[in-house]
């Protein structure tokens, strides 16, 4: 491997966007103790949260919404988009970046534009069909992209000669063992070892159908000697659960330690958020994908290949109803040998080295 002295990783606004970029920081990190790592988020995004919180220099430069759709004219024109690529312009100056690493979101756009200038590598990573608006402006400036999944090189154009290097993804979950931290997580959460667990959530902010779909099911899953591990979620309602069950039914507001929730599950229902697909499938997780509908599908797009390839089931957000819940999820948590089956099929499409894939692919960059 090369070497790296400092290095401006730009992303921000979502979730989807932050945790690939925190999971690379902390692979930079292993290999280069003394690297110095600069992020570059927006005043109001989620990296605000998350990126001081685990240990990294975070700047706030000012970040716009983009058109949707794209031309060089749009960039050389309005002053604000000037403003913002000099303010990334100055902070990879005073901390004499190396080369610039995207992972989307609008503050990214400001970040390509300053490197470019500087006539420094760019690398963008990108998860979705068809890629990000911020993405898709910065593949302008570089050729080197790289993607999370196997899918995106067939299907967008803009990906063909992509690079795939997987999703990086935090070692605690790429590194973990799930048998082995079970107990644990199961007495973590007051949950009983002799019945299987559906553990449920719609990603960081929740997703209101599944939260009610699955809470008005309480009582069938219960009868059925089915636990349940709830994420309520942080943007959602709080939903009633009747009090009197025969067997668990734990709700959290927000799980911050995803490890013990995958660690206690036999089967997950989720959205088909990129990171989600990444993480369940790393650890070879049977899971029922209900695909964010508003939107151009690419959580559908991200679930279907783990489905054709035997690692998971979806189903319509329209269609997830108590009754649906009832004979589809109910038998399958009690089948243990199909859940084994549907593992080791996830396992076989998921990747647990995105973090260290990507960055062979930044090292060639720079050198």
């Amino acid at each position: 491997m090369g070497s790296l002295r400092s290095i401006v990783l730009a992303g921000g606004g979502t979730g989807g966007h932050i945790y690939p970029l925190l999971a690379f920081a902390d692979a930079l990190r292993r290999h280069f103790p003394e690297i110095r790592i600069t992020t570059l988020g927006s005043p109001k995004g989620m990296e605000n949260e998350l990126i001081p919180a685990a240990g990294y220099d975070l700047r706030s430069i000012p970040a716009f919404q983009l058109p949707r759709s794209l031309n060089l004219d749009l960039l050389r024109t309005p002053d604000r988009m000037y403003k913002s690529a000099h303010a990334a312009g100055e902070v990879i100056d005073e901390v004499q970046a190396e080369v610039v690493v995207g992972f989307g979101g609008y503050v990214s756009v400001p970040a390509y534009l300053a490197a470019w200038r500087r006539e420094l590598p760019i690398v963008i990573h990108e998860v979705n069909v068809p890629p990000g608006v911020a993405n898709r402006m910065g593949m302008k400036f570089t050729k080197r992209v790289a993607v999370g999944f196997p899918h995106q090189l067939e299907q967008a154009e803009a990906l063909r000669n992509a690079r795939l290097v997987g999703v990086p993804l935090r070692t605690g979950i790429t590194h973990m063992d799930r048998p082995a931290l079970r107990p644990q997580a199961l007495y973590h959460f007051g949950l009983r070892p002799d019945l299987p667990v559906l553990f449920v959530s719609g990603g960081s902010s929740g997703a209101r159908t599944i939260n009610l779909a699955v809470a008005a099911s309480a009582k069938r899953l219960a009868h059925a000697g089915i636990q349940v591990l709830h994420v309520q979620g942080g943007r959602n309602d709080p939903f009633d659960v009747p009090k009197d069950l025969p067997v668990p039914y734990v709700v959290v507001p927000y799980l911050s330690d995803m490890q013990l929730g995958y660690a206690a599950a036999d089967l997950m229902l989720c959205r088909g958020g990129a990171i989600t697909v990444a993480e369940t499938t790393a650890l070879g997780m049977p899971a029922i994908y209900v695909p964010y509908p508003f939107s151009n599908q690419e959580q559908r797009r991200n679930a279907l290949p783990v489905v054709e390839s035997g690692g998971g089931m979806l189903v319509d957000n329209s269609e997830l109803t108590p009754e649906w819940i009832e004979s589809n999820i109910i038998p399958l948590a009690r089948d243990r040998q199909r859940l084994a089956a549907m593992g080791s099929a996830a396992a076989r499409y998921g990747r647990r080295d995105g973090d260290e894939q990507l960055l062979r692919f930044v090292l060639e960059a720079v050198s």
